[in-house]
């Protein structure tokens, strides 16, 4: 008995219990993928988010400065969360959804009269600068612009700087946190 070619076997028109149906015929492909995952798996009951505190530097010459603004080391601090980034210096205060932030890279050292007391603009980029450190930070660009300086956003910046204590490490995170954030 000649044996049946393969591409009979994957065609079959009808079978012992009578015709295929169109839908599922081979070859043929649904409108929506029913078994594929859409976003990321459900977080676990009682899991509590990823988030990542980096603390200012503080500079023993930058203290009184900072101090006279109300910018203190308790005042201060950045937030990585899973989806939004949150910059807090003193009263002023600037927040990010993740996927705004274009790049990172550290930058300094600075000079003290640049950077003492409350946060400096930038003319040249329409930045802001948080530093209560000379030492140097992490520079953070921005697609759209975000408020901080002024209340009710009517001054936006397409960067900010911030003088954390590890700002290679503070990159670093800030990069990858970006990247989960994208998939």
């Amino acid at each position: 008995m000649p044996r049946p070619r393969p591409s009979d076997d994957l065609r079959p028109e009808t079978s012992d219990l009578g015709p295929v149906p169109e839908a599922n015929r081979p070859g043929h492909h649904p409108d929506v993928e029913q078994d594929k995952p859409t976003g990321p798996p459900p977080r676990p009951r009682g899991s509590i988010p990823r988030t990542t505190r980096w603390d200012f530097r503080f500079d023993r010459t930058m203290t009184l400065p900072a101090l006279l603004v109300g910018v203190t080391p308790g005042s201060t601090g950045v937030e990585i969360g899973e989806d939004d980034l949150t910059i807090r210096f003193g009263r002023w205060s600037l927040h990010t959804p993740l996927a705004n932030v274009a790049e990172t890279a550290v930058t300094g050292p600075y000079s003290w009269i640049k950077v003492a007391g409350p946060p400096h603009l930038s003319r040249s980029d329409s930045g802001i600068t948080f530093a209560t450190s000379t030492a140097g930070g992490a520079c953070i660009h921005f697609h759209d612009r975000v408020p901080a300086a002024l209340p009710v956003g009517l001054l936006r910046h397409e960067a900010a700087t911030v003088t954390v204590a590890d700002p290679e490490g503070f990159v670093a995170e800030l990069d990858a946190a970006v990247r989960r954030a994208r998939r």
